[in-house]
């Protein structure tokens, strides 16, 4: 695909949780419980106008779910000030020290003064139903094999709620992770290549692991905004696979086309949406539909809206196994209901092609004409109805702005509108920090090392190959690799691929890798350092350990692992070159290989492989002359 002919542009936004002991603004922990809960909180939300007198239109929309939030409350894990019935205490300094330390690391321009804005958000992710953000930075940038990718801001904030789960009405929050300080990073829409923004995420990442931040699954999360030319700018939320980056992009972009295609067609027919929502649930008194008949036997209604002109446009694919329909039911279903029914896949699901004319007869639908039905709840079904009216008539204008998630096979689904700028309010209980030029100016000259810097550092200073030093650097081993090294005359390579490899296929084995810490590996190594086991047996050893629990002494002892002596090895080899006389006969000094082979296959890696080899040379030298 050409992407440049296309116009693709993307920028990515990064959130990280800092690794500090408070939360930005109260003293609890930054950790996470699945204890049961001792409160629970009931609210409900509502948007609010901004000083210009407009309402963000994401929560506006958010609004007519008529959700109930429930918040989880812990005695030792949440205080009032995450329940959002006391104010912010003082800010964390601490991770603002941290954000700016990851500021100059992408070699950003930091504010003069740190000020605390309130983000609306109703979604129900904030007890309050606004986010507290700040400005740390403007004005960085990153080198990429594609160009320089500019970092416009990167802004300090509090964690969300964690979203347990749903249930009618109401959506459970847990307040354990709301307040964990985060910085957010974006950059401007200069990525233009599926490639680069994997680059780009990949560098970020590894900057943000030089620093103090929290590791491990849902520590860190990336939000990609996409456009082509003719498009619009569509944010993907929750991307967590850099490998699945590039194919996410091609198919937004994909998407994106294929949505134009459908304007297109649109246009050519003139097409139309009808404000009219028809009660058609007469039609469906003696239906074999389960969904339509449960919706009617609960006192529901069986409710249709016409599309002038989408006949046939419904069903296209738009995604790999996603159609244009599937657009239309995601908006719907943001409204409580299950699904909707078109005219491109009827008759089916029970539904016959006699009650599909009839209700075409009652809403007055033409050849060229589609219709959407929904069963449920009255309410619910016609909110959903608007939606899908919303969304039809935003199909003849072409690609509307809108937030979406992604999915596991790289595709996405309509999450929410866009957010406006219409949702910034100035925080009144937190004082402007300034930030000195000599503070700033200190933390830059001790920044920690980056990662291509530390990479090239080790490998010149261990003589280790660039795949080592790189896994090592990836997987935020090199301190511990340095130490060990330190401590233990072993060959570098040996401890690097140690780090780098056997502990992660042991982890592929499901064994308990946690258990192998800098002691257990140390106590290997020295074992190697005074030659008791070869370095061939690290697997067999730390396996042990990690299956068992056994101590390292133990492992080597249970495994059989201790090293032969030197006499013990001599014997062996004695023994194969009397079992294989005609062979040193027939091809003298070049019966070294096979032997070998024979010889290290009887001291079952009990020998050092370099003193077997000479062993059986010096011998076989002896008996030839």
């Amino acid at each position: 695909m050409d992407y440049e002919k296309i116009g693709l542009k993307m920028g990515l936004e990064v959130h990280q949780q800092l690794n500090t002991n408070e939360k930005l603004f109260c003293p609890c922990e930054c950790s996470l419980t699945d204890k049961k809960p001792q409160l629970k909180i009931l609210r409900n939300l509502r948007p609010t106008q901004s000083e210009l007198g407009k309402i963000d239109r994401a929560a506006f929309e958010e609004s007519r779910r008529k959700l109930q939030f429930v918040y989880e409350s812990y005695d030792h894990h949440t205080c009032l000030v995450e329940a959002d019935e006391e104010p912010p205490r003082p800010l964390n300094l601490e991770a603002l020290e941290i954000s700016l330390i990851i500021a100059s690391l992408v070699n950003m321009q930091i504010v003069d003064e740190f000020h605390v804005m309130r983000k609306q958000v109703i979604d129900g992710s904030n007890t309050g139903g606004f986010q507290r953000t700040g400005l740390v930075a403007t004005n960085g940038y990153l080198e990429t094999d594609y160009g320089k990718v500019i970092i416009e801001n990167l802004c300090l904030e509090e964690d969300a709620a964690r979203r347990m789960h749903e249930e009618k009405g109401k959506t459970n929050f847990r307040l354990d992770r709301l307040g964990i300080p985060l910085v957010e990073i974006t950059t401007d829409p200069s990525i233009n290549n599926p490639q680069q923004v994997k680059d780009v995420a990949y560098q970020i990442g590894q900057i943000l692991r030089s620093t103090k931040v929290k590791r491990g699954l849902g520590t860190i999360r990336q939000d990609l905004n996409i456009s082509i030319s003719e498009g619009a700018r569509v944010e993907i939320k929750g991307v967590q696979d850099l490998d699945l980056m590039p194919k996410m992009v091609e198919n937004e972009v994909k998407r994106q086309i294929n949505l134009l295609q459908i304007k297109d067609e649109l246009r050519k027919r003139d097409a139309s949406i009808e404000n009219e929502i028809f009660n058609v649930g007469a039609v469906f008194t003696d239906t074999k539909s389960k969904i339509v008949s449960k919706a009617l036997s609960n006192g529901g209604s069986v409710l249709a809206v016409k599309l002038n002109g989408f006949a046939g446009l419904i069903g296209r694919d738009i995604q790999p196994d996603r159609r244009f329909g599937t657009e239309l039911a995601g908006y719907a279903k943001k409204m409580g209901v299950s699904g909707i029914f078109h005219t491109d896949e009827l008759p089916s699901y029970g539904i016959t092609q006699e009650e599909v004319g009839a209700v075409i007869n009652i809403i007055g639908a033409l050849k060229e004409d589609a219709f959407i039905l929904v069963a449920d709840e009255d309410e619910k079904a016609r909110n959903s109805l608007i939606e899908v009216q919303s969304r039809a008539e935003n199909a003849i204008k072409g690609v509307p702005e809108e937030t979406r998630k992604v999915l596991d096979d790289g595709n996405t689904e309509y999450l929410r509108p866009l957010p406006t700028a219409s949702r910034m309010y100035v925080e009144t209980d937190i004082p402007a920090i300034t930030i000195a030029r000599d503070y700033q100016e200190s933390l830059k000259s001790n920044l920690p090392e980056l990662p291509d810097v530390k990479k090239n550092r080790v490998m010149m200073e261990h003589g280790l190959s660039e795949d080592l030093a790189l896994q090592l650097v990836r997987i935020d081993k090199t301190s511990e690799f340095e130490k060990l090294k330190a401590e233990y005359k072993v060959d570098s390579s040996i401890i690097a691929s140690t780090l780098a490899y056997t502990i992660k296929e042991l982890k592929r084995e499901r064994l308990n890798v946690d258990a192998l810490d800098l002691k257990v590996l140390g106590e290997v190594f020295f074992y190697i350092n005074e030659n008791k086991i070869p370095a061939a047996s690290i697997p067999a050893v730390l396996r042990s350990v990690a299956r068992h629990g056994y101590s390292v002494s133990e492992a080597v002892k249970e495994e059989g692992l201790e090293k032969l002596s030197k006499a013990e090895v001599e014997l062996i080899i004695d023994n194969s070159i009397s079992s294989n006389n005609d062979i040193i006969k027939e091809r003298g000094m070049e019966a070294m290989g096979p032997l070998m082979g024979i010889v290290m296959k009887s001291l079952k890696g009990k020998a050092d492989g370099k003193l077997v080899n000479k062993l059986l040379k010096d011998k076989l030298i002896k008996l030839i002359d």
